[in-house]
């Protein structure tokens, strides 16, 4: 095992920077380069000095898009509904010259900048099975643009279109459309930039089914911010799609991104957000994922009460909540990750980082330079789910027939709460599975540190797997966490006894599937019998329950307050001096009105 500062040094060393270099950029956390760009999405940085036109019920959209002058703010009257498929024109307009489609309501009958929207603003009080949001008085202050063809829309930016802002609208589509429409997107093989979305809601209808809110692919410089995201969904047998998003993006052969999604609901059956999956020459960067609020409402599960489905009441497709498969420098910092359940293809993990190599129905590969790099997931709380983070590297193809993509590594989780992981959601109930598919660049440079968690108790803190005649995966740290081991605490992701895990204590699983490793000062809660301490690499702590732990309030694993008591003897026990587990003041600092 290396010194801190050894891998250190070998985690800069995959950036191609010199120690020095890297030092002195500052833009590290711990081995993951974070975002280098940011998306300027204040009001203040969008002007539109120009003139206002504005654009009644029964009015024409299409004609005052193509009129409008860079600088110019389009006023859709307040209520009005504006059906058709609108194509956003290219301009050539400038960063002190934007474009600015809103609803006509004042800004006073908005919520103000950085806070969001909730359907309240279209008139409705309430959405079954979603969090109850403040609306003591539902009126109708968005506009409404809405598709009502069996093609991608209502809003389309064709080739070149840049610098608009969209604020206060209701972006949907009609019922009874067989196409599962994208309802935002970039017209195919064009490149769009300098897009906000902004205080407005997105959605498709309660059963048809409508495939993505946002598609960003072929974009820069796009911020999704303070709106909600709802009704994106596929059903089982019937639908006519088989993976549904709220916003996604990371397919394509343009350069895209950055981009910024913050302060939103976001709700889809497949994953609420998704890069990559599809054909990709090049990888999505600089993307910061924050403060959202990731939900599936449980009236989607089958056998739950008021259940609801799609066309012939079949389920729909439920998977993940946030998947990577081709991004690079990505923050995921202070979102709630709630509600997630196995069935399908999936086993309920909430949150995935596996970079993929797809591969067509005509046996082709379609993404061999995809990459999952330079990932942090910091101060965020994933709840309810048959899993909690899936690390992977795996061969495309069901039968394992395709091809691996370039590379996964340089993955930094820390500060997080995951509770409440269980098998009755569908799922194995293990709170990481780190795992490689690869016959060469294998997954590598993790480190979880300052987690607390709580796997099912009958299930694994942690699944490893990676056939013995693979490389090793190496650069796996494992420190200063928190958090209960279950039953059968490391376990074989599968493969029978040609797996590195197959067999043997945790440290001997550790060992043998990690070249390089660190797994150390860690609170191992309720380590079964099975598993003294001496079947644990050395210096881990093994309090023998939730209350040897010392946490103010345990309840089960299931929403306390996880800081520790005063007199705990885990507290100030990390190796940087703070109490092991996540930092559960910042954590709630973080998620302050994310819910």
């Amino acid at each position: 095992m290396h010194s801190f500062a050894a891998r250190l040094i070998i985690a800069i060393s995959f950036l191609g920077l010199s120690f020095s270099t890297a030092l002195a950029k500052g833009n590290f956390d711990g081995p993951a380069e974070l975002p280098r760009v940011t998306v300027a999405s204040s009001m203040a940085d969008t002007p539109a000095p120009g003139s206002i036109i504005s654009v009644n019920a029964g009015g024409d959209l299409k004609a005052a898009l193509q009129r409008a002058f860079c600088g110019d703010t389009i006023e859709l009257q307040a209520g009005a509904t504006f059906a058709g498929r609108f194509e956003f024109p290219a301009k050539s307009c400038d960063a002190g010259h934007w474009i600015i489609i809103r609803t006509s309501a004042p800004d006073s009958a908005l919520p103000q900048p950085g806070q969001r929207i909730t359907p309240c603003y279209a008139g409705v009080a309430s959405l079954p099975g979603r969090p109850q949001y403040t609306c003591v008085n539902p009126h109708k202050v968005l506009a409404t643009i809405q598709s009502n063809v069996e093609n991608d829309g209502p809003i389309v930016f064709l080739k070149g279109a840049n610098h608009f802002r969209l604020i206060g609208l209701e972006i949907t589509r009609v019922t009874g459309l067989r196409n599962p429409p994208v309802l935002v997107s970039v017209e195919p093989a064009g490149v769009a930039d300098h897009i906000v979305i902004d205080r407005s809601w997105l959605h498709g209808t309660t059963h048809d089914d409508t495939q993505a809110g946002v598609s960003l692919n072929g974009s820069n410089f796009v911020a999704m911010i303070d709106s909600y995201f709802s009704d994106f969904h596929c059903t089982q047998a019937t639908g006519a799609c088989t993976d549904a998003h709220a916003i996604g993006g990371g397919n394509g052969t343009h350069q895209d991104g950055p981009y910024k999604i913050s302060n939103n609901f976001l709700e889809a059956s497949g994953e609420a957000v998704m890069f990559g999956g599809g054909p990709a020459t090049v990888t999505p960067a600089d993307i910061e994922i924050l403060h959202n609020h990731f939900f599936k409402p449980w009236i989607w599960m089958p056998g739950n009460k008021n259940f609801v489905g799609g066309a012939g009441g079949h389920a729909f497709i439920v998977k993940n909540h946030l998947e990577l498969k081709n991004a690079a420098r990505v923050l995921i910092e202070g979102n709630l990750i709630e509600n997630n359940w196995g069935g399908f293809t999936q086993k309920g993990y909430a949150v995935l980082l596996t970079p993929k190599n797809g591969i067509n129905r005509y046996g082709q590969l379609i993404c061999p330079l995809c990459v999952v790099t330079d990932v942090t997931i910091r101060y965020t709380h994933i709840s309810h789910a048959g899993g909690g983070i899936q690390m992977a590297t795996s061969i495309s193809g069901n039968k394992g027939n395709g091809g691996a993509a370039l590379a996964g590594t340089r993955w930094s989780l820390h500060d997080l709460v995951i509770d409440d992981i269980n098998q009755s959601y569908v799922g194995g109930g293990n709170l990481f599975l780190v795992m490689n598919g690869w016959l060469k660049n294998p997954v590598n440079t993790i480190t979880i540190n300052h987690v607390t968690g709580f796997p099912d108790s009958g299930a694994h803190l942690l699944m490893i797997g990676n056939q013995i005649s693979k490389p090793s995966m190496y650069g796996f740290i494992f420190m200063n966490n928190m958090v209960m081991t279950g039953s059968f605490p490391v376990w074989s992701s599968g493969g029978g006894l040609t797996s590195c895990a197959a067999k043997g204590t945790p440290i001997e699983k550790i060992k043998k599937c990690f070249t390089t490793y660190t797994f150390t000062n860690n609170a191992l809660i309720a380590s079964p019998a099975a598993f003294p301490p001496s079947s644990w690499p050395a210096g881990n702590f093994f309090p023998a329950d939730a209350t040897a732990a010392g946490f103010v309030q345990y309840d089960s694993g299931n929403g306390g307050d996880y800081s520790l008591e005063a007199g705990s003897r885990y507290k100030n026990a990390g190796t940087d001096g703070r109490d092991l587990g996540a930092d559960i003041a910042g954590l709630k600092s973080a998620l302050a009105g994310v819910e």
